[in-house]
Order: C-alpha cells, then structure tokens, then sequence
C-alpha cells in the first residue's frame, strides 16, 4: 500500500474523465476568457468596457466568450431596467478564484513579451520564414 488513510483523504478526487479537464482548461486557458477575467478583476464592467479594454476582440467573440463564462460559473451578467437597458458582468467567486490563479501566467507574459517577439525573429530569421 503506498499511503496511510489521512493521503488519500486529503488527495483531491480525481474526476471520472479527463476529458472533462480538458475541457475545462480549454475554457478558461483561451487567451480572450484570460483577458476578461484580468479585466473583470478591478469590478463589474459593461460589454462597451470590455470591448474597449480587450484589444483585437470582435464584438462577436466577447459575446461568445462572455456566453461560456456565464455559462461554467465564472461571471454573473446583470441586466438592469432602464432605457437603454444596463448590461454588465461581474466575476463570481470562482472567477475571482480563477483570477488569483492565472494572474502569475499573465504578469508572466507581459514580462516576457519583448524576449518572445525577439526570439520569433531570430528563428525567423534562421529559418527564413517571411515575418507574421
């Protein structure tokens, strides 16, 4: 037997499929859901902030990405009734969680975005691929 009860109680459980793990990590490792919850984390935002805010997103894929968010738990959309109605989204727990989790991996590519882009070149440039 390789461990004592107290392991195996304070292991996590390990869900039935993997697949359901990597559904979750495509989810919440897209580079736009990412983006929104950074954003998110200084407070509830309307889409025009986020659409503002997330440069490169197509309104289309906001409110796609928005949709699943929403959809796995990781922000709330509240819809107050005024005119013109007030839409905004809010980070759940979970999303704060998740915020707390990923924000290493995002200071991490900021931090690094100058040696990735000189790195690409110098490959580029060995490889002679024409430039993205």
């Amino acid at each position: 037997m390789s461990g004592t009860a107290s392991d195996e109680a304070r292991r996590p459980a390990q869900p039935e499929d993997p697949c359901q793990v990597r559904e979750v990590l495509g989810i919440v490792g897209d580079k736009w859901s990412l983006l929104i919850v950074r954003n998110l984390s200084e407070g509830p935002r309307r889409f025009t902030e986020l659409k503002r805010a997330v440069d490169g997103i197509s309104q289309r894929m906001l409110t796609v990405t928005l949709r699943g968010l929403e959809r796995d738990g990781i922000l709330t959309r509240t819809v107050r009734n005024v005119m013109p109605p007030h839409v905004s989204y809010e980070l759940t727990p979970m999303g704060r969680a998740l915020r707390t989790a990923t924000a290493p991996l995002l200071e991490w590519s900021l931090t690094h975005l100058t040696h990735i882009d000189a790195a690409r070149a110098e490959y580029d440039a060995r490889a002679d691929i024409p430039p993205a």
